[in-house]
């Protein structure tokens, strides 16, 4: 025999290496055959159900880390809530319209004038559905749990007839119109955008001060002063209608070297200064309010008009001249002061941000282009007083990342101002993570302007409009709902193959069309408005799901987004918010917190830590990150994850290899019977768990990633595994010792199991595969532990000997460096009490402490003349008397022989007569 043949030693066949990018699929593929999505499912049915509606990503290019952030974090939350016995069905969908689709065909060289709008939505259609097919690959690969065999897709019929029918409510309220307005227009797109599809970049303008020379001053003013405006956009002189004054203000005629000039008093200094003006040789000549210069007028400095003089309380002090160039048809402002004073709307530009006819001389220039020509006018006819430039803020478009206009246009708008207090008190309704969550997005629909619903571009759905002979808008209850029928029968294709006529009810006859003809729109919706509806396209529809849904979580950027089209779309329709609760998370940054750019070659993907490491990795650096701000992420940083997956990986494997022998059902001990080492244990166990749980319903997995790295190093690892090596190697197989410690190991193992498997669902299963004794097939199918009541003063207790337990570490480690012992088994320590703490009469409660400690021997004095002082206890080290037992390795002054094996100690020898 030999003394090998005498020790219990971990037996597993869980494997010490992960080999995750070969494992993982093998794993996702056997899920795949158990079906274990639907019998999920099948063991909540009828609980209370969680919905979790997923944010539709756009289909169009492979995902970005961003992406797997999203899914990672919707596909915890779904589990931990499906193993908390909710009936938590995930249905992930697809946003599939719009201009990227349009240009990427483009791009690949699609000759999209040389077929029909039908042929050419068609090829839209096609190019959405692989890469609706491409990316839920690389989403299931990262082990997102959902219904990926049906999934929503805006493209489809069902969901485009949903669509139309919100449209149709909204519209039946009053809340849909048509007008002619200034919206944000893309040059480089053609087409108008919502405020969501706008942002804000540098952009270095000009900044030009012009005379505009006084035609009737009505009598406040001479007709030889000139009133100063400034504007940063020469372009849209052409197209100025007027001068706003504020009524409240007062301003001053004042004469410069001869020349007289109208500006607000208050920043009378700032423009001396900008025109380089001598302060000491300016006139005061008059003052005056602005409200007594109403309906004065003014020369337009190079057209044959004049621009009316108006009010306005949009007109401030914080920069210019307080006289406002006011050009309708380039700006919201002087659009809606421009229709008080009935001013007109001029707006000389094209589609693509060229002039037209109507702008004279400038004709054919593109608006940017034109800025200097035009400041090269004024100066020409003596009305440009400086020029500078200067970068500043602009909207940009955020498809193209191109400056974007004011442009008047003929669009269709969802009425916000009828609606917004309305959603205010939605989103007062609504649950928040975070405050600033919900003071972002009340103060974006307290100050969003009306919503531009229209888009000049043919991928993506019709507005179901239609025109009389006479140009009268069609757009009734039974239109509508007509052509909602017709999408859901044929899609919403059928729009452009099919005339106006037989769009239209059977029989529709209308005053407006005596002849019966009439027209359709051509413009689609805008893309927000589609996801927007996805709570009536999908939650409302989808007979699993179910509306309001308990939570959105997406990015911070969809404040702006689909957070904010999709409570407009619900409130407008139902009155209340789609959501119970909103979760949103930050932008994923490189280790240096700056932004993924190929240029930079800083940029990671899901796909390339996948196959190199595992979507488990990805999954665990989720769990490790503050996801509320914007996140990091590096190979340096991905490294330091693996390392925290692999000791994690190695306790399992630990717990796994001792609890072989060990059936629950047959060799567990009652908690009273326990050992008071498992006692404690057991207790901090459960402590874990209510954390843990706690941090799952908080949604803070950061706080789980940190909580189950302490519990596994510190209070398992650097204690009780190790303390336990002793018990479970050594002692015989059956006795109370190790049964009571086996009992709380396969506790341990298979609670946090089932904690740790929404985070890393591969690892968990594969762990759960090799747990002897347990029921279920998948660990997925399992219930959340719920934790049992702690024994407070049992875990105060025994977190003292852990205090106490470290300052002999601390001594240990002292006789170590000093070469008096080497392994921890070779001390003898002695202990008594330290200034501050009785050690004596503390440690009289305790039974084993040399195993306790780790030592071969523990003496426990009253006096201790010559040990060394630390917080709990004096501790002296010396090397333990006797010799090493050969099959414990502890020192013992003891020996003796049992059969052929020597050098035991009495433990030894009594474990090894039982097995000859």
């Amino acid at each position: 025999m030999d003394y090998k043949d005498t020790l219990l030693m971990p037996k597993t066949d869980f494997p010490m290496r992960g080999g995750l990018p070969n494992k993982e699929p093998q794993i996702q593929e056997d899920w795949k055959e158990k079906d274990l999505f639907n019998k999920i499912l099948e063991k909540n049915k009828g609980n209370t159900p969680f919905i979790l509606h997923d944010g539709p990503p756009y289909a169009n290019g492979n995902l970005h880390m961003g992406h797997a952030l999203n899914k990672i974090l919707k596909d915890i939350i779904v589990r931990q809530k499906a193993m908390s016995g909710y009936y938590a069905p995930y249905v992930p969908g697809w946003d599939t319209h719009g201009l990227p689709i349009e240009q990427a065909l483009t791009n690949k060289g699609v000759k999209r004038k040389e077929m029909s709008v039908a042929e050419f939505r068609e090829k839209c259609k096609e190019f959405a559905l692989e890469q609706i097919e491409l990316q839920k690959s690389d989403f299931k690969r990262l082990g997102i749990n959902g219904d990926w065999d049906n999934p929503y897709i805006t493209l489809k019929p069902e969901f485009e007839a949903a669509q139309i029918r919100v449209f149709g409510e909204m519209a039946a309220k009053g809340l849909i119109y048509k007008g002619k307005k200034p919206v944000y227009w893309s040059p480089s797109s053609e087409s108008s955008l919502a405020e969501a599809e706008i942002e804000y970049q540098d952009k270095k303008s000009p900044s030009i001060y012009v005379a505009f020379n006084v035609v009737d001053g009505k009598g406040i003013v001479d007709e030889d002063a000139a009133f100063i405006i400034w504007t940063t956009t020469p372009w849209t002189i052409p197209s100025n209608l007027g001068i706003a004054l504020n009524p409240q203000l007062t301003y001053v005629q004042v004469n410069v070297e001869g020349k007289k000039y109208i500006l607000a008093e208050a920043l009378l200094d700032a423009v001396c200064e900008e025109l380089e003006w001598n302060k000491e040789t300016i006139v005061r000549e008059k003052e005056f309010n602005g409200a007594d210069l109403e309906y004065a007028t003014a020369q337009h400095p190079f057209i044959d008009r004049t621009s009316l003089v108006i009010l306005g309380d949009h007109v401030t002090t914080d920069a210019g001249t307080g006289c406002v160039h006011t050009a309708p048809g380039h700006g919201e402002d002087d659009y809606i002061v421009g229709q008080k004073y009935d001013l007109g709307v001029i707006s000389p530009v094209d589609d693509k941000g060229v002039f037209t006819e109507e702008a004279g001389e400038f004709a054919g220039q593109f608006y940017d282009k034109a800025n200097k020509t035009i400041t090269e006018k004024l100066d020409e006819v003596g009305a440009l007083l400086k020029l500078t430039f200067f970068k500043h803020s602009y909207p940009h478009d955020w498809r193209t990342k191109k400056p974007v206009i004011f442009r008047a246009t003929e669009q269709w708008f969802a009425s916000i101002s009828k609606v917004r207090q309305d959603i205010l008190d939605a989103i007062d309704d609504t649950k928040f993570k975070v405050d600033w969550g919900k003071t972002r997005l009340y103060n974006m629909i307290r100050d969003r302007g009306e919503w531009v619903i229209s888009r000049q571009r043919v991928w993506g759905v019709p507005l179901p409009v239609f025109y009389a002979e006479n140009g009268e808008i069609i757009m009734t209850d039974g239109t509508i709902n007509h052509v909602a029928d017709l999408f859901e029968k044929h899609g919403s294709n059928i729009w452009f193959e099919r005339e106006a006529k037989d769009l239209l009810p059977e029989g529709f006859t209308h005053e407006g069309s005596p002849n019966g003809e009439f027209t359709k729109e051509t413009d689609i919706m805008d893309v927000w408005f589609d996801s927007g509806s996805t709570h009536r396209g999908v939650l409302e529809t989808r007979p699993e799901l179910s509306y309001p849904a308990d939570i959105y979580i997406e990015g911070s950027d969809q404040y702006r987004g689909w957070f904010n089209s999709s409570i407009t779309t619900s409130v407008a329709t139902k009155g209340i918010s789609p959501y119970k609760m909103l979760l949103s998370h930050g932008f994923v940054m490189d280790g240096e917190g700056k932004k993924m750019s190929k240029s930079l070659g800083n940029v990671i993907v899901p796909d390339k830590i996948v196959k190199q490491m595992g979507a488990d990795i990805a999954r665990l650096w989720v769990s490790s990150v503050d996801y509320l701000a914007d996140v990091r992420i590096s190979n340096e940083i991905l490294k330091q994850t693996s390392d925290v997956y692999r000791k994690i990986r190695n306790t399992f494997r630990f717990l796994l290899g001792n609890v072989s022998d060990f059936n629950p059902a047959t060799d567990s001990v009652k908690y009273e019977d326990m050992l008071e080492i498992d006692q404690y244990m057991h207790n901090r166990l459960n402590q874990f768990i209510g954390r843990t749980l706690s941090h799952y319903e908080a949604f803070d997995y950061l706080d789980i990633y940190q909580d189950i790295q302490n519990f596994i190093n510190v209070e398992l690892s650097n204690f009780y595994l190790d303390y336990g090596k002793d018990i479970l190697y050594i002692e015989q197989r059956d006795s109370l010792k190790r049964r009571s410690m086996q009992t709380v190991l396969h506790e341990t193992l298979v609670k946090l199991v089932k904690l740790l498997a929404p985070i890393i669902p591969h690892t968990a299963d594969e762990i759960w595969g090799h747990i002897p004794h347990v029921e279920e097939e998948s660990v997925h199918l399992t219930n959340m532990p719920n934790p049992h009541e702690v024994d407070l003063e049992l875990v105060e207790k025994w977190t003292t000997l852990m205090n106490m337990r470290d300052d002999v570490n601390r001594a240990l480690e002292v006789a170590r460096n000093e070469k008096v012992i080497g392994k921890s088994l070779e001390a003898h320590i002695t202990l008594s009490n330290s200034q501050d703490f009785n050690v004596v009469e503390f440690l009289s409660q305790f039974q084993d402490l040399q195993q306790l400690f780790i030592v071969s021997k523990v003496d426990v004095v009253d006096e201790l003349t010559d040990g060394v002082e630390y917080e709990y206890a004096k501790v002296k080290v010396e090397h333990a008397e006797g010799e090493k037992c050969e099959r414990c390795w502890n020192y013992s002054e003891e020996l003796g022989s049992v059969g052929e094996l020597d050098n035991l100690c009495p433990r030894c020898q009594e474990v090894v007569k039982t097995l000859i």
